[in-house]
This record gives C-alpha cells, sequence and structure tokens, in this order.
C-alpha cells in the first residue's frame, strides 16, 4: 500500500484498529499468562513435597471380628489386582495389610478383601484411606531383627534400618525408596537379601519426612539426594562393607543411577536393582503432563523452568536441575554397571518405555524383567515369588559366579498376576 493510500484511511478505522491491537495483546499477554502461570504450577508440583497424603479411597464397610475381617472397598484399577497390599487410614496412623479379593461385585462396584493384619489404628471405625505398596510398617513385622542407625548427612542425621546377614557380610545392600514414599517401601527386597547373606541398609532420603529437609526444601529428582546414599555408603564402608549393591524404586532409581555416576564409592557398587524407575525425567514428565491434561508446551515451559537458572525464585530451587544429564536412554553406553530393572508394562507413572530402551541399548549390562497388572512400583505385591526369585538367581549369579550364559536372569517360571475382569 502506498503512502498517499495510508493517509486516504478514515480516522475512525485507524482508531478501531488500534483498539483491535490493543485488545489482541492484552488477550496475548493474559493467554501468555496463563500459559506460564500453569507452566510454574507444574514445575513447582514437581519438585515440592507432599504434606501428608490425599484419602481418596473410601472404607464401604469392615466384616467380622479381629483377626478375621474383611474390607469392602471401591472396585477400581488397584483394588481389583490379586496381591498383597497396605490400606492407611485415620490420616496415616493407621496401617492394615490387605490380601486376597474374596469378592467381585462389578455391577455393584465394589470388591471384598482379606485384612490380614492391622498393625496400627482402629479399621472398624475408619471411613476413607489410601492404596499403597508398602506393605511392612518396619523389618521387624517381617520376622527380621533390624536395629535403627543414624547417618550423617547435610543438615542433620538420618534414620535408617539396618538388618544384619546371619554371618559377617562384606558385600551390602543399600535399598532407597520413590518419591513420596518411606523407607517401608524398600522392605520387599529384605527377604532376598539375608537369603544371598547381604547386610541391608534401608534408608530415609532428604525430605521424605524422616530424614532433614534440604536446605531449599525442594526435590532434587536425584540431582541432590544421591549425596545421602553416598553417606549410606560411607557409613557401610565403615562397618566393614567391602561393596555394595544399590536398589532403588521410581525417583529412588534416579537417584541411584546418579549415585553410580558420582559417588566417590563408584568402585564399591557391583550392581544396581531398579524396580519401576525413572530412566529419563523428561519423558516421565511429558507422561505426566499429558495425564494432567496439560499441552505439551506447557509441559516443556516447566522443563525449562527446573532447568534454568534464572527461574530459581519462581520455583524455589537453590540449583537449577540438569535433566538431560539424568536422561540413561542418551547416556545408555556410560551405564557400566550390571542393572537389573523390575518394570510393569502398565506402569501408569513412569512407562517402561524407557526401561526397554535402556535394556535394547545396553543389553551387555542391562536385563529388563517384564511383569504385567502390577502399575507402579507395585511388582512385588502382585507376585512376590517371582519378584524374589528374580532378584535373588541374579544377583546369585553375579556376586557368586552362578549364571546362566551371558549374565542373564534365568526364567523363574511363575505366571503373570492376573486382575479380576
Amino acid at each position: 500500500m502506498s503512502t498517499a493510500a495510508v493517509h486516504r484511511i478514515p480516522a475512525p478505522w485507524l482508531k478501531w484498529t488500534a483498539l483491535g491491537v490493543g485488545a489482541g495483546a492484552a488477550l496475548a499477554s493474559s493467554a501468555a499468562g496463563a500459559v506460564s502461570g500453569l507452566a510454574v504450577y507444574f514445575a513447582r508440583q514437581i519438585v515440592i513435597p507432599a504434606r501428608g497424603r490425599d484419602e481418596n479411597l473410601d472404607i464401604l464397610a469392615v466384616l467380622g471380628p479381629a483377626g478375621n475381617q474383611s474390607v469392602i472397598l471401591p472396585a477400581n484399577d488397584d483394588t481389583t489386582v490379586e496381591g498383597t497390599y497396605s490400606l492407611h487410614f485415620d490420616k496415616g496412623t493407621g496401617h492394615a495389610r490387605i490380601g486376597a479379593i474374596r469378592s467381585y461385585v462389578p455391577r455393584e462396584g465394589t470388591v471384598e478383601r482379606e485384612v490380614e493384619k492391622v498393625y496400627t489404628g482402629d479399621l472398624a471405625s475408619a471411613t476413607r484411606g489410601w492404596w499403597g505398596g508398602a506393605v511392612y510398617p518396619s523389618p521387624s513385622a517381617m520376622g527380621f531383627a533390624d536395629e535403627e542407625v543414624i547417618i550423617p548427612v547435610e543438615g542433620g542425621s538420618a534414620p535408617a534400618w539396618l538388618v544384619r546377614a546371619e554371618k559377617p557380610a562384606r558385600t551390602w545392600a543399600i535399598m532407597v525408596h520413590g518419591r513420596g514414599a518411606s523407607r517401608a517401601e524398600a522392605l520387599r527386597a529384605l527377604t532376598p537379601a539375608r537369603r544371598l547373606g547381604l547386610t541391608s541398609l534401608v534408608l530415609s532420603y532428604r525430605n521424605d519426612g524422616e530424614a532433614p529437609s534440604a536446605p531449599d526444601g525442594r526435590y532434587g529428582l536425584g540431582m541432590t539426594e544421591w549425596q545421602d546414599v553416598d553417606a549410606a555408603i560411607d557409613y557401610a564402608v565403615s562397618h566393614g562393607a567391602r561393596d555394595v549393591v544399590l536398589f532403588g524404586w521410581s525417583m529412588g532409581g534416579a537417584i541411584v543411577l546418579r549415585t553410580a555416576d558420582l559417588s566417590r564409592h563408584r568402585r564399591r557398587i557391583v550392581a544396581l536393582v531398579l524396580d519401576g524407575p525413572v530412566i529419563n525425567w523428561m519423558e516421565v514428565l511429558a507422561h505426566h503432563a499429558e495425564l494432567n491434561r496439560i499441552p505439551a508446551p506447557v509441559g516443556r515451559l516447566g522443563q525449562y523452568l527446573l532447568a534454568n537458572p534464572r527461574a530459581r525464585r519462581i520455583t524455589g530451587l537453590a540449583a537449577p536441575l540438569d535433566l538431560k544429564s539424568m536422561d540413561w536412554i542418551a547416556r545408555a553406553e556410560q551405564l557400566t554397571l550390571p542393572t537389573l530393572v523390575l518394570h510393569s508394562e502398565d506402569d501408569e507413572f513412569v512407562p517402561i518405555g524407557p526401561s526397554a530402551n535402556l535394556a535394547a541399548k545396553n543389553p551387555a549390562f542391562v536385563t529388563l524383567e517384564r511383569f504385567h497388572r502390577a502399575r507402579h512400583t507395585k511388582e512385588w505385591n502382585v507376585d512376590p515369588q517371582r519378584w524374589e526369585s528374580v532378584v535373588e538367581r541374579w544377583l546369585d549369579g553375579l556376586l557368586f559366579g552362578r549364571t546362566l550364559p551371558g549374565g542373564k536372569v534365568p526364567d523363574a517360571g511363575t505366571p503373570e498376576p492376573t486382575a479380576l475382569p
């Protein structure tokens, strides 16, 4: 358009154009603000430890006398899978071990399950709770003698359970729970460790409610927590350990991988056992953005905020998180420790894809054992015999030379767990 033509445009048109541009800019600014606000919320939710658990499961009825009880619950993807689980109630002060399904009525949407044991609280009076995979509250509840020991860590000391082998052990198992869980989650590995003659150290770490909080009060997704695991290795070595096997669940898997990468004791780490581990945080965070119906660009912006040093005032992180350094798909060839990964095909929180990719890219060091219908880190719950057998036989071959060609895990030979239809 010529300059003359511009001068011939009526003034009212210019006025409305200016208003339109201003309105459009305001709308764009509003939309940008909403997007950035959602990204900030997403980023903060990832690194801020939860304060308490949501009691999101109705306890519909408790039947029978103490010692022979059953509980009726809403039927959902968790409560209708066979296995042994925990039911926590009364804001976490109550804890019951829940076992076999006694009846399932799809038309009513309810399931009745056996109450194997009530550890604390009055289940009969409870009305709401939450479902969990950490079945036992302590090693002693499993029949193991344990000692409460203290691990010196940044900001104070972290309690841990020490379960000694029957004979003095030169190899220790160090067990690391996942995000939002407690050290009780790791107790499921005690039985195979004990059979193999390993002494076990079951840890707490920063921000888990037992160990001291991190200085910034934020999860490091493995980037900071590994230092507490390194402190636990210090403790093990100073008490007679020659080498260690690291176990990790969910985010605990990311912590263990980080420890193996950076620990001053890395030459003492002989193997990793990872259950539902975070292999690549970027894929996991993208998955959670999708689960929460957060647009992909917003999810990527949230990741950017976590990794950007200029966003620390927004996220509250003392230092940015280098998520790329914890991408073990990209770094697959750098993982040179024998690693057993146990992962369920239907893991709803940490998809199995990265675990499968890691095993495919590094078959010399990584063995993947697939489970089904176990969801997130409940492989032991649905089939403890298989889980323990796989772990025990793999470690037995690795530590004591009794293995199949290529160092692969023997087939446990037990059927996959199934859910009710």
